[in-house]
């Protein structure tokens, strides 16, 4: 069975998450020690002890969900040997896949990661600018609905989730829409917003080196994998900007290969998406302990 892994972006936080994961196993310990040396800041303090408030805003969001899914993916290839088919990460969950894959250092990744999450922040000043998701209208519904609210600002489609899911960025009206979910996220991300984090954050990704894949990693950005000589830093400055191409991406991986899906960091975000977008493919999570027999099950 071809396994693939999501890792999470931002809206998958919680307080306390990876905490039995770090009190389980050293290599969960060291990787939170590796990232908190590099930031000079205690991860396992804002992981563990930090507010939802805290956790919220972005400059920490970012490097916090980065550091647990990494360590959870360090624990999970220590315990079960996993040798992917692929991966895909969404949005800010593509830095950890490409740190599991090889592809990025674990430490520039961080220290990037936290400047991302400072300049997509200063892009917008908070509470000017959300995030929603749009259920029950189709793509192309939500791209005409984001059109018609751009004459009053900017507005446009973020995330392409699957399952009748469309994140737009900026404000618009539901026209028509089953429901409209604000995101616990505090910036309007992937949008014409976000121009001046990416010119920022250009400079430092292009200073990242970059190391031979371990295994596939597909960009959001174009829903395929990157390709032999694709410079990484590139793709990821326009992620910034670009929509996350997420429901082309889970069937991309299902043609590559995946038949099974394991969802590997906090929350369980990505995996209630692809029960919507690959009804019949096996699914599960893993960011603690008591997930570890799940996953085996899969990867067998």
């Amino acid at each position: 069975m071809g396994i693939g892994l999501l890792f999470p972006g931002q809206a998958s936080q919680f307080p306390g998450m990876g905490k039995d994961l770090h009190d389980t196993y050293p290599v969960a310990r060291r990787t939170f020690e590796e990232a908190s040396e590099a930031l000079s800041r205690d991860m396992a303090a804002l992981c563990f002890q930090g507010t939802e408030e805290e956790l919220r805003m972005t400059e920490n969001t970012q490097p916090a969900i980065f550091i647990v899914s990494v360590a959870a993916f360090r624990v999970l290839a220590a315990e079960t040997g996993v040798r992917p088919a692929c991966a895909a990460g969404h949005s800010l969950g593509e830095y950890s896949a490409l740190v599991a894959a090889g592809a990025l250092p674990l430490r520039e990744a961080a220290r990037v990661l936290r400047s991302r999450g400072k300049y997509m922040q200063d892009a917008v000043p908070v509470g000017e600018g959300a995030m929603a998701a749009i259920i029950g209208l189709s793509p192309e519904q939500v791209g005409e609905a984001c059109r018609e609210g751009a004459a009053q600002g900017v507005v446009s489609p973020a995330t392409f989730n699957g399952g009748g899911q469309v994140v737009i960025s900026g404000a618009a009206k539901a026209a028509g829409a089953k429901r409209a979910l604000p995101l616990p996220v505090s910036a309007p991300f992937h949008c014409a917003l976000m121009r001046p984090a990416a010119d920022r954050l250009a400079p430092e990704l292009r200073a990242i080196p970059q190391g031979p894949f371990a295994f596939p990693v597909l960009a959001n950005v174009t829903a395929a994998p990157y390709g032999a000589g694709e410079v990484v830093a590139d793709m990821l400055i326009r992620q910034i900007t670009a929509p996350v191409r997420w429901e082309e991406s889970v069937k991309a991986m299902r043609a590559a290969g995946a038949d099974a899906f394991l969802e590997v960091g906090p929350g369980k975000v990505l995996s209630g998406l692809l029960r919507r977008i690959e009804k019949d493919a096996a699914t599960g999570a893993f960011c603690a302990p008591a997930d570890l027999a799940g996953a085996r099950g899969l990867i067998a």
